[in-house]
């Protein structure tokens, strides 16, 4: 609140006299006068000095009426304008005088019983000077950073090292449990794709279109992802005058640290006094006349039972309460209304702070690939070596995942700098085990030159340092199965760890709380990044089972010592350890898993000789372990816990499995048909963690059938356009498919579901995934699916709800009719539906549909850019109407297509684009005779005397071509027996020749083989791609779209049953054509 006061007469005079009486009575000492028991004043001189004084007094009094009157920034901008006019001295005089007089009349007012107003007037006056503290108190504290580290090893100014951040706008507050190396791997997939970005500084501007602005951001990130940075960075910029200049005060907080106020009580005011009390010489009475930023950082970290629905309402920042309550009314937003919170957290703990409290959610993704580039070129000053050290992560994929996370960035460099210093030319870590125990031997070497006054020379393993690694990991397990992150000091007393020791031990273990301040009741510790405490932990287990037996995974142990007993047991305690991993909810182990089966190869535990009294058993229990992996690989396991598996076998150096298919698909021949459960375990590991963006996924490219869908289902949630057309897709494949979009990490914006038997009962079951608040799906294609005006009435009331996102809509090919096109009008018409583009081409639209579609555009004329109504019946009214629309600048339309049009095209299904074939006596082959019209085909062993002609076919293969060059959409049917090719060619393919002039061997020609021995197969350009079928049908469908580069067949019976689909790009007109081989014959259908 503003206080705007006129100081009054009246109290002027009040003012005048208490400051006369108290000047010259002998009782007073006030600042002004010092040691006024020396002064010698005559009565002329006290009446000269009275005046002065006075005369002062109200220069002073008129000053600070200006200063209740202004408004902060503008005050805070004219008295900096006005010093820098002044001499140092003076300018220190006057300042002097100022606070003097301040004090002396806030005293007074006091007195006078004017609290409110001395408050505003101690708030604006002392306001400057508490800024100027602050800002040079933060300075100090966030001006230099320790990476990983804290008050330890040598500082690196923040400025310097800092590295942009790549942060992200959107999300949700959601809660998520997944391991944070899951999140990760899903994270870095997302990083090439395109999101709405934020640089620091606007982290609090409000987005284009929103009118409301941002009071609380929450900001999500794993851990070591640069959260914490990323508000230091941000206070230091506002410090430094660099950027944030709106905030008048900003109080950064760390939730580790309010946890220790548990039971204490302070108001919002004493609260922030406290954790700021460097700054001594002023206070702030209450922050309400100011633009003030609080920051919270670690709400994952947070220990305070914040409960939103059942805390005392608090108003007043004056007011003594709980912290846990000034925190939810703070957020609430009861308390300090006009003041602006950041939160940070990482996934797990998002949902505590309820999304009715949050204005905006950001997710700090850490390092983009240039962004990993420009911090190991800032951190090293050697650019030969930098560039190495970039290049060496790019070969490990695991390695390179790991880098999005700046804290591994930093393990990273801290490894590979020493390994190159220290052993030149020799090999560099290329597992996260290696990287790990690297980064370990780093650290004691450390401890052991810089702590212990050892020489570089000396054995870094010494019994001091043994023990305290044990120490260390013993700590690590039991709080990583207590899923605690963070921890207190009886709890490294439970575990033998000296506290100084600890302190010391620098990149290993940190004590992060500062000692100096003496307000804390206990420290706080924690490992630098969660990474580091699953290595320990998983050590810690190894050891303890290497030196003693016992399994500390399972509840009852072994602890025989006898070598074929342990031979044995060692493969148990792997094996054992894969299947905790595999029942912890979350992929809670997975990590840890890693590192444990890291840990078992001899090379890896050379490199931890002295740690280590005794080493495994050698490769032969490697071997069973991989072997054990790999028969769970071809187990139902979740796609997560299988890619965690392929990085176990990454971590044992196994790669067979992944580098045969890795193989398999850069071969012409490469075909999903015999995979095993493993194989196809790989092939979504190889597709989601290679480097190729997953922009679009092809699933004809694999395989077109369900099950393959089904099981690269997780590929299909990673990538943004999912062509599955012409699958052989049904109702099953859309329960899968609507699960997937109801994920919130589903990066799905377009999905192709065409010339799949889907009917309504599928449209239904994937509805559910339509309307789900996460939905991200823009485009979805369902042409010649099967619908009905039961799936006109699903998608219309898709088109209705609020959560739709969808803007392109294919329809095309379905029956719907009038009566589906008047239920779908409905949605068209609501103003939920943001639809640009509709395509509704051979539909069997009648006039009377055409003007339910108008309808609707009357009621949503705004949205609607595109719409294609070519091969139906509108009727010439209907299309008046809509070429008007089309004209008219206000409305939206701007591409209309209607023809072709005319009765001709509300015939039911495909067969409205029949066409009559004539075959083309001229490219008759001489084995081949033609009968019954020249309408049926069959093979002679005698060559027919044909006469001579450029086109006629003299090759291998007896075939012909139709005289028809199609170039639009056409049907036709086939009957045939024995064994044929039914094609579709170019007119320009060879006529002489062998394999180079037959139908589906070159790049000119596509055919479907139909035998009654071997079924059907598809054949272009020497590809064949096996078709499944249940029966063999003697009738065959032929369908073609030239300008949408479809060729289709089908089997013929009460329905068309899909075959094979070729989506490609016609170059030339079409002719079909066909190929008959011994005993055969087709004969082509009339429709």
């Amino acid at each position: 609140m503003k206080l705007r006061v006129k100081v009054s007469e009246a109290v002027c005079n009040v003012f005048l006299d208490h400051i006369s009486c108290a000047l010259f009575s002998s009782s007073t000492t006030l600042p002004l006068i010092a040691h006024s028991d020396r002064l010698r004043v005559n009565e002329g001189g006290q009446q000269l000095v009275e005046d002065n004084i006075i005369s002062f007094v109200k220069k002073q009094l008129k000053e600070l009426q200006k200063v209740l009157h202004a408004d902060f920034p503008e005050y805070l901008e004219s008295q900096s304008k006005d010093e820098e006019m002044l001499e140092a001295e003076v300018k220190e005089q006057r300042e002097n005088s100022r606070e003097a007089f301040v004090k002396i009349t806030l005293h007074f007012l006091r007195k006078i019983k004017q609290e409110e107003l001395a408050d505003s007037l101690q708030n604006k006056i002392f306001a400057r000077r508490y800024q100027y503290e602050l800002k040079s108190h933060l300075k100090k504290k966030f001006g230099c950073v320790f990476e990983g580290i804290a008050k330890t090893g040598n500082p690196t100014l923040l400025n310097q090292i800092y590295t942009e951040l790549y942060i992200t706008e959107g999300g949700t507050g959601n809660v998520n449990a997944k391991h944070e190396i899951r999140q990760i791997e899903t994270a870095s997939r997302r990083l090439h794709k395109k999101e709405t970005t934020i640089r620091q500084e606007d982290i609090f501007k409000a987005p284009p279109g929103r009118d409301k602005p941002i009071r609380t951001v929450l900001t999500k990130g794993v851990a070591g992802i640069g959260k914490t940075v990323l508000t230091q960075k941000f206070t230091l910029d506002w410090a430094e005058k660099k950027a944030n200049q709106n905030f008048q005060f900003i109080f950064p907080f760390a939730f580790r640290e309010l946890n220790v106020l548990k039971e204490n009580k302070f108001s919002l005011v004493e609260l922030v006094n406290l954790f700021f009390s460097e700054i001594r010489e002023v206070r702030i009475c209450s922050f309400e006349d100011f633009q003030v930023l609080f920051i919270f950082d670690g709400l994952d970290e947070c220990r305070l039972p914040l409960d939103f629905h059942n805390t005392d309402l608090i108003t007043d920042p004056r007011k003594s309460t709980s912290v846990d309550a000034l925190l939810i009314n703070l957020i609430k937003g009861n308390l300090l209304p006009s003041a602006q919170l950041w939160i940070t957290t990482r996934p797990a703990a998002a949902n505590q702070i309820p999304a009715e409290c949050v204005d905006m959610v950001t997710e700090v993704r850490g390092f983009t690939d240039p962004q990993k580039e420009e911090y190991f070129r800032k951190r090293s000053r050697d650019e030969k070596q930098a560039s190495r050290i970039i290049s060496h992560i790019k070969t490990s994929r695991s390695l390179h995942i790991m880098c999005h996370i700046p804290v591994f960035c930093w393990i990273t460099a801290t490894v590979l700098e020493d390994v190159l210093k220290t052993r030149e030319g020799g090999q560099l870590p290329k597992t996260l085990t290696d990287m790990y125990i690297h980064f370990l031997v780093v650290q004691t070497k450390v401890k052991k030159f810089k702590y212990d006054g050892g020489a570089e020379t000396d054995p870094h393993w010494s019994p001091e340092s043994r023990k305290m690694v044990e120490s260390l990991g013993k700590l690590a397990f039991d709080q990583l199965q207590k899923d605690n992150l963070i921890f207190y000091e009886s709890d490294l007393t439970e575990c033998g760890i000296d506290i100084t020791a600890a302190s010391v031990y620098s990149g290993v273990f940190t004590q992060l709380f500062r000692e100096e301040r003496g307000l804390y009741q206990d420290k706080v510790f924690c490992f630098i990044h969660l990474s580091v405490q699953e290595f320990l932990a998983a050590l810690h287990v190894h050891l303890t089972f290497i030196n003693t037996g016992v399994n500390l995974l399972e509840e009852e142990q072994n602890t025989s010592r006898n070598f074929e007993t342990r031979q044995h047991t060692g493969s148990q305690f792997y094996e054992s350890a894969v299947e905790k991993a595999l029942q912890s909810p979350n992929g809670l182990l997975d990590l840890f898993l890693r590192f444990l089966l890291g840990l078992s190869l001899q090379s890896n535990q050379n490199l931890l000789q002295g740690l280590l009294t005794q080493t495994g058993n050698g490769s032969q229990i490697n071997q069973e372990t991989v072997q054990y992996i790999k028969k769970k690989l071809n187990e139902n396991l979740s796609v997560e816990k299988s890619i965690n598996l392929f990085h176990c076998l990454n971590e044992l150096n196994d790669r067979a499995i992944v580098e045969k298919i890795q193989q398999s698909l850069s071969s012409e021949q490469f075909s999903t048909d015999e995979l095993s459960p493993a194989q196809w375990s790989a092939l979504v590991f190889i597709l989601l963690s290679s480097e190729e963006d997953l922009e679009v996924f092809d699933l004809k490219k694999y395989s077109a059938s369900e099950d393959a869908l089904l099981r690269l289902l997780p590929v299909v949630k990673a990538s943004q356009k999912a062509l599955l057309n012409s699958c052989n897709l049904s109702e099953r494949s859309c329960e899968a498919l609507s699960s997937v979009l109801k994920m919130e990490d589903c990066e799905l914006t377009a999905i192709d579901l065409s010339n799949n038997n889907l009917r309504d009962s599928g449209v239904k079951l994937i509805s559910a995934g339509l309307k789900h608040p996460h939905i991200t799906l823009k485009t979805i294609r369902l042409s010649g699916c099967d619908l009905s005006q039961r799936s006109c009435e699903i998608i219309s009331s898709i088109l209705s709800s609020q959560f739709c996102s969808l803007i392109e809509l294919d329809l095309s090919n379905n029956d719907l009719a009038k009566s589906g096109v008047k239920v779908l009008s409905s949605g068209l018409g609501s103003l939920h539906c943001k639809l640009e583009t509709l395509r509704l081409s051979g539909c069997l639209i009648t006039d009377e549909a055409c003007g339910f579609l108008i309808s609707a555009l009357s009621s949503n004329p705004s949205y609607l850019r595109e719409l294609d109504l070519s091969y139906n019946h509108p009727g010439q009214e209907q299309v008046k109407q809509l070429s008007a629309i089309l004209k008219d600048p206000s409305w939206g339309l701007h591409t209309l297509r209607v023809e072709p049009a005319g009765v001709r095209w509300l015939r039911p299904g495909l067969r409205k684009y029949s066409c009559q074939l004539t075959i083309d006596t001229n490219t008759v082959h001489t084995n081949l005779q033609l009968s019954d019209n020249n309408r049926k085909v069959m093979f002679v062993w005698e060559g027919l005397p044909y006469p001579d002609h450029p086109d006629r076919f003299d090759c291998i293969c007896p075939q012909l071509l139709c005289r028809n060059g199609l170039t639009g959409r056409c049907y036709w049917e086939v009957e045939w027996r024995g064994g044929v090719y039914i094609s579709v060619s170019y007119r320009t393919i060879r006529r002489k020749g062998r394999t180079g002039c037959v139908f589906g061997k070159n790049d000119q020609s596509w055919s479907l083989s139909c035998s009654d021995y071997c079924g059907y197969s598809a054949w272009h350009n020497k590809q064949k791609t096996s078709i499944s079928s249940s029966s063999v049908s003697k009738r065959v469908a032929v369908y073609v779209d030239c300008p949408a580069g479809t060729l289709s067949f089908y089997r013929v019976s009460n329905t068309l049953i899909h075959l094979h689909t070729f989506n490609t790009t016609f170059t030339e007109p079409l002719y079909p054509g066909f190929t008959v081989s011994f005993g055969s014959s087709v004969c082509l259908c009339v429709v």
